[in-house]
């Protein structure tokens, strides 16, 4: 993969396969419990890895033994709290709401890149985020400023203002990725972390939930998730955020709403609107400036 695509193609396309996540974890919500959806989304993940990188990631064991801290915070971070806060989320919420509020995470990144790792966002990021950021509420408000005025938030969406601040941490410390561990051992591992710290949490809910049927709704949407949506979608994300840095890969999570609303008409029957295009068309617009530099040519 490397040299032939854009990074920003790999960030287009991981924001893709989340705006599906939506979607698709909106739909199975009904069915499948939160903690048991994020643990089999992730173990069905690692199962499609292991066979294609089990060569680096016994190459490089030992560096990421060495790194076992990073590992830990990026899989709860990333993983355990941020997915399960977003699934349990979307069992009271929409997925376009749950969608529209991960597009508030990079108002958080700079934050976070700035006490973490001292990284100040440039005039041009910050005006890429405003912009995407009006798109957002463009879409959030339905283009109309009194829909604003009256939003009220249910405990979806705060379970989704928990979740925000957990991916910006995780897109951060990203960052800080030793140079010698390849981004697809340091994803193996963190997943592995992840599913070890689910398995508890799982067996718990099962206890006071039980389990799900499973039929070809719930196989066929949690295989969208560990393929398309955890592991295409973590290694386009962590090979775009390792090349162009967290400032730049930050706006690029606002085109998960747009996608996510787009998927919900083509899927769920849902009608397209003319704030749709407006809000989709600031966004992008948004992505752009921050990007700081010719696509094309990344």
């Amino acid at each position: 993969m490397r040299g032939k695509l854009s990074p920003y193609v790999l960030l287009t396309a991981s924001a893709l396969f989340w705006g599906g996540n939506f979607v698709v974890g909106r739909a199975l919500s009904f069915d499948v419990p939160p903690i048991a959806m994020t643990f089999w989304r992730f173990f069905g993940a690692l199962l499609v890895l292991l066979p294609f990188t089990f060569g680096p990631v016994w190459r490089y064991r030992r560096q990421a033994l060495a790194n076992w801290r990073l590992l830990l915070v990026l899989g709860v971070t990333g993983i355990t709290a941020f997915h399960s806060f977003t699934y349990i989320a979307l069992t009271s919420t929409e997925a376009i709401n749950a969608a529209l509020f991960l597009a508030l995470t990079p108002l958080v990144i700079p934050v976070f890149g700035y006490i973490l790792n001292g990284d100040a966002p440039t005039g041009r990021q910050v005006a890429g985020v405003c912009l995407s950021l009006i798109g957002v509420l463009i879409l959030i408000g339905r283009g109309e400023i009194s829909v604003l005025r009256a939003l009220r938030f249910n405990p979806g969406d705060l379970w989704m203002v928990a979740a925000v601040p957990m991916w910006a941490l995780y897109v951060v410390l990203l960052k800080r990725r030793p140079t010698d561990l390849p981004p697809v051992v340091l994803l193996v591992g963190v997943i592995c972390v992840a599913v070890g710290l689910l398995v508890p949490a799982y067996i718990w809910e099962y206890s006071r939930v039980g389990g799900f049927s499973l039929n070809m709704e719930s196989l066929s949407g949690l295989a969208f998730l560990a393929i398309f949506a955890s592991a295409l979608a973590y290694m386009f994300w962590n090979r775009g955020v390792g090349e162009v840095g967290a400032a730049r890969a930050g706006p690029f999570l606002h085109l998960v709403p747009v996608f996510a609303t787009f998927l919900a008409i083509a899927f769920l029957g849902e009608s397209l609107h003319f704030y749709h295009l407006a809000g989709a068309a600031m966004i992008a617009f948004g992505v752009l400036a921050a990007a700081g530099r010719r696509l094309e040519g990344a």
